[in-house]
């Protein structure tokens, strides 16, 4: 989610573990962009790219429902690895829908990305906010993440952000206490309830949640809690007896995921919670994460994006 303003600018920062090169070509290379640009479930195909000032980017973007969305960006400035600017949301019978500045900042082998939306006015600007925020747009720059990351070290890792109005003592205590937990990570239509319910480092929570599907007990083992900027732990799906069981309507699924929560102070009253969440093991070894279970995994990224959306729209209501 972008910062809220009453002003006609819609602004996102993002911090990438990957240098400034990286992201650069990540946003530049059309073989690189087609693996990320755009909202969970779409695909790109670039049909020209001519980036200098004064020249064109063409592609459509393809949605899951089969609808194509032609766009043509122009390029106003390019400086590489430091700044784009460009129009965004035009086709060849219509104008852009708005203007965007990016730039690039290196500092210890970590990239800041800072986006500037310009729209015509700020009833414009609320209107796509709105309209991003529906379409899964800001899931975007989480598909980015996924990106870099699996370029660099080929992990594939599931990444979602969403920036809450609310210090960060109180959205870390949200997480942090099983109480508060229960109101708004279940699914909606479910309820959550604790049979252990003891969240700190070396111990492990188990709960139950129920709803009109059936009934799902999940364990977490908590690996790393840091107050009030980090929380790492460990989810398995297990029967009553606490053995590891099937993962609800699954045919192949890892049996352990890692999931890191960090928790990131914008402003006194504002803060980013980055979830990231990966097969929790080695790839191939025995009796360790198979590759099918990774496939599976990443297949189930864009349903893992809803799913944690319903549960951060709870939270957001929760801490305002």
């Amino acid at each position: 989610m972008a910062a809220r303003s009453s002003s006609n600018e819609i602004r996102l920062t993002r911090i990438y573990d990957a240098p400034v090169r990286a992201v650069w070509d990540a946003w530049t290379l059309p073989e690189q962009a087609a693996q990320w640009w755009g909202p969970r479930g779409f695909t790109l195909t670039t049909h020209s790219k001519d980036l200098r000032a004064g020249g064109h980017w063409r592609y459509t973007m393809h949605g899951p429902d089969g609808v194509d969305y032609p766009n043509v960006a122009k390029y106003h400035v390019v400086e590489p690895h430091k700044k784009l600017i460009y129009d965004h949301g035009a086709t060849d019978d219509r104008p852009a829908l708005f203007h965007v500045t990016v730039t690039f900042t290196e500092a210890h082998g970590r990239t800041t990305m800072e986006l500037i939306f310009a729209l015509p006015s700020p009833e414009a600007a609320a209107e796509i906010a709105k309209h991003i925020k529906q379409a899964g747009g800001n899931a975007t720059w989480d598909r980015l993440a996924e990106h870099l990351e699996e370029a660099s070290t080929g992990r594939r890792r599931f990444v979602i952000n969403r920036a809450l109005d609310a210090p960060i003592a109180r959205v870390f205590g949200m997480w942090a206490n099983p109480e508060h937990l229960a109101k708004w990570l279940p699914p909606p239509g479910t309820t959550m309830r604790f049979v252990r319910s003891e969240i700190a480092a070396g111990k492990s929570t188990l709960f139950v949640i129920a709803g009109r599907h059936g009934t799902m007990h999940v364990r977490a083992e908590y690996l790393e809690i840091d107050p009030p900027r980090r929380i790492v732990y460990t989810q398995q799906f297990v029967d009553e007896r606490e053995q590891l069981a099937p993962a609800p309507g699954a045919e192949t699924w890892p049996a352990t995921l890692l999931t890191t929560v960090l928790f990131t102070e914008e402003t006194p009253d504002r803060t980013r919670v980055t979830v990231t969440s990966e097969p929790y093991g080695e790839v191939g070894e025995a009796g360790e994460v198979t590759s099918a279970e990774v496939e599976a995994f990443v297949h189930e990224r864009a349903g893992m994006t809803l799913g944690w959306t319903s549960s951060f729209d709870a939270l957001e209501a929760l801490v305002q």
